[in-house]
């Protein structure tokens, strides 16, 4: 038996690493056409177009693995059911469930080092594609650095900053509000100022050209200033790149850490929840499509490779489009975001145990 799962294993691995660089490069290929003229129009090198791709990968890889996993485990088992194989197992007494072990083995296997890849190599390749889209592509320019930026420094304390600049760490148009700890809804003292400057030798930020205002007993006070430390704030120019930060761009780790500071600052925070438990969810699609792949593929039908071919595609493209849609209720807040990120797979898993229990064993 173990002679026969290494032949599977062999096979099926072999089929989904070629199945895994077609796709690759057949996405590759339809997004330079697509984004050529772009790249051409703002003068980028060929360097930079290859060194985008390069980038580009990790995501791609992390979107086509259940859609490579699909392939290879319905192709090798109709190339086993073909060829008189699988028909050869079963009639050894070899049932179904041994069969799918040595696919089970591969898939699982995937799917614990996707969790650490789209977890952590994804997120740092994006940030680096989205940096050369930013420059050459022109997207996203307004969070490239950020606008509109709110901060709950504390619990009696919010910031406003109209834009911040990453590359040189200062902010425009602040506006430091306290509030009384006693009546959060009254305000004792207020600091607006035209931009904010991070002192990397005192560590602390400076304010310039500001108004500092004080409220007191229906009084108000005020003092101009033309250059004085901001006090005690609980952030720093880091803090502020990862507020403006895509959860694409974001490690596993920190997008946990982003959430809860959010979640503190009374934020709502379903949205970024639904990305972070996908982090985990989509990995294990492929385990759920070998269940579904496997049994289905077992059977021999008209039609052939082609047929085949199409499901893989037909169950891919559903699998995505439900994901996608199931999303946009966690996003608003409708669906449990745990079960959002969760749903495509529970769904899918039935579907495969329904399959499993039609097909002979």
């Amino acid at each position: 038996m173990k002679q026969i799962d290494r032949y599977i294993i062999r096979q099926f691995l072999t089929t989904a690493i070629f199945s895994l660089a077609a796709v690759l490069v057949v996405f590759i290929v339809i997004d330079v056409f697509e984004k050529l003229d772009d790249f051409i129009d703002k003068q980028a090198g060929p360097d930079i177009i290859v060194l985008y791709y390069l980038y580009f990968m990790p995501e791609i890889i992390k979107l086509i693995i259940p859609v490579a996993m699909l392939l290879a485990s319905l192709f090798v088992t109709a190339r086993l059911s073909a060829q008189g194989e699988w028909t050869a197992f079963k009639s050894s007494g070899i049932s179904l469930y041994r069969l799918l072990a040595p696919y089970l083995f591969v898939a699982i296997l995937v799917s614990a080092i996707s969790v650490y890849f789209n977890g952590w190599i994804v997120p740092a390749a994006n940030k680096k594609k989205f940096t050369i889209e930013r420059v050459y592509l022109h997207k996203d320019i307004v969070n490239a650095s950020g606008a509109n930026i709110y901060v709950q420094d504390s619990p009696t304390r919010i910031l406003s900053l109209g834009y911040f600049d990453d590359t040189r760490n200062i902010a425009s148009r602040v506006s430091i509000q306290d509030f009384s700890i006693m009546d959060p809804t009254t305000m004792v003292e207020r600091v607006d100022a035209v931009t904010m400057v991070w002192d990397s030798a005192s560590h602390q930020w400076m304010l310039n050209n500001g108004t500092r205002r004080w409220f007191a007993n229906g009084r108000e006070r005020i003092d101009e200033f033309a250059v004085q430390p901001a006090g005690t704030l609980h952030f720093n120019p880091e803090d502020l790149r990862k507020k403006q930060q895509k959860p694409d761009e974001m490690s596993y780790y920190d997008l946990k850490e982003f959430i809860g500071n959010q979640q503190r600052a009374g934020q709502d925070v379903a949205r970024w929840q639904v990305d972070f438990y996908s982090k985990i969810s989509f990995p294990f699609a492929s385990v759920i499509v070998v269940l579904f792949g496997v049994p289905f593929s077992s059977i021999r039908r008209r039609g052939g490779v082609s047929v085949q071919l199409g499901v893989s595609l037909l169950i891919c493209f559903v699998y995505l489009i439900f994901m996608k849609v199931s999303q946009v209720f966690g996003y608003n807040g409708d669906v449990n975001p745990l079960l959002t990120a969760w749903s495509a797979n529970i769904l899918f898993l039935a579907a495969a145990v329904v399959v499993m229990l039609k097909v002979p064993k």
